[in-house]
């Protein structure tokens, strides 16, 4: 058995309503203790010891690299005379934000290397103003992703402004003439206690060249709940303002909007669309002045609505695109112009997780016809230009396919590619197949498995990978880690499990709160059926997840540590009853529960990762995975989980932690990307057999 770095065991048990919860490694919560420090600098030496026993891992680096080389495109948004895009050429760390005016050639507006050749500051989103002249950026600088706000003359390259701070996740909305926009922003910490410094939204209004601190008008959020996410729009023709309310993370959201022609921007008259309601609802203005309203409003798959302006607010909707029993509704796009003979919806879907376009009568509704797409993959879009017109763009990936810019002609009826990243990739062959199996209560959980053959041919090294919350599914979408991993022998799945969006807001629902055992019954179930038919065996089986899914795969080690012979947990939650003491915690009790209220803090109990360690368990080779800046989850889960593996164990297989400093949970550098997949692939190769 390997030789673990101490770690003191305290004999603290917290009295939670008459619950007695034990948490002995209290102390390595603050990443700035002494022998927090000293316990890192052991786990470092730890890892290193067990990279050096690694024969693939520059082997998976190298290609995963070469698999990435391709670069990246995005769909051009065109505002006034200029368009909008952003590119990673072969070789670069991060996407360029670029601009070009008319035909002429494009010229870079934010280059984050160029910004900083360290390649800690990131670009996190971008919004032109409706003329073009201006645009919005949003960076963070060492993966805090607090999101810095500045202002740049898309003309000169010029920054008008720079340094508005506490723009984490906020939407930014400008008014015609590009002088002004409405945005969201954290107010000031020093008016907040320190646990509450991350909330507080509220929705402003900026003038741009004034300062944000002294001259910024509140437009909408005081006094409501602390936890409160906002989005914010304003219409094409700048009338209409749009903002909605979500109390964190939660499925449903309440609706308002104000016309700005009778009211002023300064004061909006705002006027309720939805409120207290159980769905989730937004609109969008047409170039015909008509509302479109799409929600899974008594309909989890969601459904399109129609309205003029007097309607939308009695709530006379038409209803245009009923719900479908088994596709979800994703997306859409109005072509109108000269030269159609009537205006249509292109219309994106998901059936069963795979990507589908139909076009539909913009006035009836009525399916005209299905639009052929490059293959059974993922669409992002389709995306219409503001000026309308008879093309959407949109982009297609699948698991062997890089994300690549396509056009829908509503004049002929074809898809045409638009532009493809700028780098080629010798992309390996391999076999990608939908599969469905039977989860414990009898649901039917659908799952792709990627493999190097039509069918199973001899068990072989596996790793199986799942998210399972906040209803967001996992589509087919190109990766280099799969096709690393593939190419060298191995089979990969990807389980849509409850909890995720793929089959509507009632999959979501029936993996979150009380329901999220359901969750890793689901992934326990996934190995299960591969084990069953002959795809692996559990001493060749890994799992791996992050975030959500590092919860998930912390619950799989613990409740059916027999499954698997070894685990990556990146960037997890794993003690459920004090996740809610940091960073963004609290904005996800609608999802997971609150530790406050008994009855939901025994349905973490019953599956909080950290709480069901048990001592003597042969427990998986497992590599806790975190990131030092990470502002989401906070790395303290993987440290306590560690230790506690480490104490409780009796395998021979090993215990780790990998440590990451100056990245965050979400965007980084390729290289830095690079260096994360092959160590998790490498770490997998060597317990699942297959170096």
């Amino acid at each position: 058995m390997p030789t673990y770095p101490e770690a003191e065991r305290l004999d603290l048990v917290d009295d939670y309503r008459g619950r007695p919860v034990p948490d002995p490694y209290r102390w390595l919560e603050a990443a700035d203790d002494p022998r927090t420090q000293a316990w890192r600098a052991a786990q470092d030496a730890l890892m290193a010891d067990e990279r050096a026993a690694w024969q693939s891992r520059d082997a998976f680096a190298d290609r995963i690299e070469a698999l990435m080389g391709s670069g990246s495109v995005s769909p051009p948004y065109d505002r006034g005379d200029w368009a909008f895009f952003t590119r990673r050429n072969p070789g670069q760390q991060f996407p360029v934000l670029y601009v070009r005016l008319g035909d002429g050639e494009p010229r870079a507006l934010f280059d984050p290397i160029a910004i900083d050749p360290n390649g800690l500051t990131t670009l996190d989103s971008w919004q032109p103003s409706k003329e073009g002249d201006r645009v919005a950026v949003q960076y963070s600088i060492g993966g805090d992703e607090e999101s810095i706000l500045a202002v740049i003359d898309t003309a000169s390259g010029e920054r008008l402004e720079d340094g508005i701070d506490r723009c984490r996740y906020a939407p930014v909305a400008w008014l015609p003439g590009g002088q002004q926009f409405y945005y969201v922003r954290r107010i000031a910490p020093e008016l907040l206690p320190e646990a509450e410094q991350q909330f507080h939204r509220r929705v402003y209004l900026h003038t741009v060249g004034t300062d944000a601190e002294s001259t910024d008008v509140l437009i909408f959020g005081a006094g409501m709940t602390k936890t409160n996410y906002y989005g914010v729009e304003v219409s094409r023709n700048g009338r209409w303002l749009q903002v909605s309310a979500s109390e964190g993370t939660e499925p449903r959201n309440d609706l308002w909007m104000a016309d700005l022609e009778s009211s002023s921007v300064e004061s909006p008259a705002f006027r309720l669309i939805q409120g207290d309601v159980d769905a989730q609802t937004g609109v969008h203005v047409g170039r015909n002045n008509l509302m479109y309203v799409s929600t899974d409003l008594d309909a989890p798959r969601g459904r399109l609505l129609v309205a003029t302006p007097e309607e939308l607010f009695s709530h006379e909707w038409r209803e245009l695109l009923p719900e479908d029993p088994e596709a979800v509704l994703e997306g859409y796009a109005i072509l109108d112009g000269p030269h159609l003979m009537r205006p249509v919806l292109l219309v994106a879907w998901t059936r069963h997780v795979v990507s589908e376009l139909t076009v539909h009568d913009l006035e009836t509704g009525e399916l005209l016809r299905r639009v052929d797409l490059p293959g059974a993959g993922t669409v992002a879009g389709p995306l219409e230009q503001p000026n309308g017109g008879p093309v959407a763009w949109f982009i297609y990936t699948d698991h062997t396919t890089v994300p690549t810019v396509y056009t829908f002609d509503e004049r002929t009826g074809e898809v045409a590619l638009w532009e493809a990243p700028p780098g080629s990739v010798d992309v390996p062959s391999v076999h990608s197949q939908q599969v469905t199996y039977t989860s414990v209560d009898g649901t039917s959980v659908r799952m792709f498995v990627i493999s190097p053959t039509t069918a199973p041919d001899r068990p072989r090294p596996t790793i199986l990978y799942g998210y399972g919350g906040f209803g967001i599914p996992l589509s087919p979408a190109y990766s280099a880690s799969i096709l690393s991993w593939v190419e060298a022998g191995g089979v990969w799945a990807v389980a849509n499990l409850r909890g995720g969006g793929e089959e509507g807001e009632e999959w979501h629902r029936a993996g979150m709160l009380g329901n999220k055992q359901n969750v890793f019954d689901d992934f326990h179930a996934a190995a299960q059926w591969l084990i069953d038919n002959g795809w692996t065996t559990s001493e060749q089986l890994a799992i791996n997840g992050g975030s959500n899914g590092g919860l998930l795969v912390g619950a799989a080690m613990t409740q059916r540590p027999d499954l698997m012979n070894a685990v990556i947990c990146a960037a997890p939650l794993l003690d459920m009853v004090r996740y809610t003491m940091s960073e963004l915690g609290p904005t996800w009790t609608v999802e997971y529960g609150d530790p406050e209220i008994p009855e939901q803090l025994d349905w973490l109990l019953g599956y909080s990762p950290y709480h069901r360690v048990v001592e003597g368990t042969d427990y998986p080779a497992t590599m806790f995975v975190s990131f030092d800046s990470d502002t989401r989850t906070d790395p303290m889960h993987a440290r306590k989980m560690c230790a506690a593996v480490q104490h409780a164990t009796s395998s021979e297989r090993p215990i780790v932690f990998r440590g990451e400093s100056e990245v965050g949970h979400g965007a980084r550098s390729l290289n830095r990307s690079v260096e994360e997949a092959a160590d998790a692939l490498a770490f997998a190769a060597r317990w699942t057999g297959m170096e």
